[in-house]
């Protein structure tokens, strides 16, 4: 009888757990289960801020996908996939195509502009490892080639960042750690660098609670940090951003590095599949899978689950993912059984925003914490995500200990 081959696009934190409970729950030679990603590491996308901002350096985020897992019981192939065809259980990709009779989806995201003009000519986006050492890089070039012209042009030193949500507020923090250090390294005043964030909406961290929010906003704007909230961004240029103020108000600020963080959608790969979506992001059913399909299970940014006591989506986050990526391990062995899938029940503990390195603020166990309390249990939330993909040896490597 032929072994039922289970096909896992992505290795991100979906598309990984997947793999690594696939292995414990299949019993030997169950299955043949392939990954596919586009590179041959994984990256952790919410340290992706740091190495932006220059706090990590990018190596520091990623570690390869073969020191993960079993490679007896998974094959990976580095290869970049072009196309999803659900009605023939086929994925195409620039290094080959391959059949399926499962499918697990976990291709991640990709920045959302909402259309605003210039933005994806103009702005950078934390996308992934390559484009958080692409901004540190930039910004590092802007305060170098100021500290060196004849003539200086202090819109340089200007750095914009559109959005106020989670990655926005926690890439301020990094930066308000990081420009101290640079104006020291290239002997530039303090007074001289603007660090702007621009938010649409008329809140910092929305969901959040307003006493944390409230902290975070003060914490900030005492190490320099401008807020203007309210003000959506209507246009990016070579130059700047412009924002509009009211009505019939604009405001152009001239900046040498705009970064958007206001909103990302979830694989472009997936939208033009057979599957429905919104945004890129499949509204999935109960156990996961996609609707119509009953072989297609989705994990991550590109699925889209109800929370029913709030009637608005959970938030993508890798907590959430990881733990999809557990039910979906569980209900394709199930489904290979014979027997029922399992609902899929978000057991969420807590959420911590980072301040920087030495702050944070977040509600855990439905306590809100802040200060180094906050930014202590924020490091073992990214470590025990590590130890739940690579166990202690990949703690040890990979891990932060500067918890003091």
């Amino acid at each position: 009888m032929k072994r039922p081959s289970i096909l896992v696009l992505g290795a991100g934190y979906g598309g990984l757990m997947t793999v690594v409970n696939l292995q414990k729950v299949l019993g030997t030679d169950a299955a043949d289960i392939t990954l596919i990603n586009k590179n041959e590491y994984h990256y952790e996308s919410t340290w992706l801020h740091e190495a932006a901002a220059g706090t990590m350096l990018p190596e520091e985020v990623r570690y390869d996908i073969k020191d993960v897992i079993d490679n007896v019981k998974t094959k990976f192939v580095q290869a970049t996939v072009t196309e999803i065809d659900v009605v023939g259980k086929r994925v195409l990709t620039d290094n080959g195509e391959y059949a399926y009779d499962y499918l697990v989806i976990g291709l991640g995201f990709e920045g959302e502009t909402f259309g605003i003009e210039g933005l994806d000519k103009y702005a950078l986006s934390i996308a992934n490892v390559k484009a958080a050492r692409y901004i540190r890089e930039h910004i590092e070039y802007q305060f170098a080639t100021w500290s060196t012209e004849p003539v200086k042009d202090d819109s340089r030193l200007t750095i914009v960042v559109g959005g106020a949500g989670f990655t926005g507020i926690e890439f301020l923090g990094e930066l308000a750690n990081r420009v101290p250090q640079l104006c020291k390294e290239f002997d530039i005043p303090r007074e001289k660098v603007r660090v702007i964030c621009v938010e649409a909406a008329p809140m910092v961290l929305p969901g959040f609670d307003p006493e944390l929010v409230t902290y975070a906003v003060g914490h900030l704007e005492a190490k320099g940090i401008e807020f203007s909230i309210g003000t959506p961004v209507v246009e990016a240029t070579p130059e700047g951003v412009k924002i509009k103020k009211g009505d019939d108000q604009f405001e152009f600020i001239k900046a040498g590095t705009v970064v958007w963080a206001a909103g990302v959608r979830g694989s472009s790969v997936l939208e033009a599949s057979q599957i429905e979506s919104m945004r890129a992001r499949v509204k999935v059913e109960k156990d996961l899978r996609a609707p119509g399909f009953s072989d297609v299970f989705i994990v991550g940014d590109c699925a889209l689950m109800i929370n029913e006591e709030t009637n608005r989506p959970y938030p993508p986050t890798a907590q959430i993912a990881m733990q999809q990526g557990e039910t979906v391990a569980k209900n394709i062995n199930a489904l290979i059984k014979g027997e029922e899938t399992a609902e899929f029940v978000p057991d969420l503990k807590g959420t911590v925003c980072s301040l920087g390195d030495d702050d944070a603020i977040g509600v855990v166990f439905g306590k809100k914490v802040t200060g180094k309390r906050a930014s202590f249990m924020k490091k073992m939330i990214d470590n025990r995500a590590l130890f739940m993909v690579g166990g202690t040896k990949l703690v040890m490597k990979k891990g932060k200990f500067n918890v003091l």
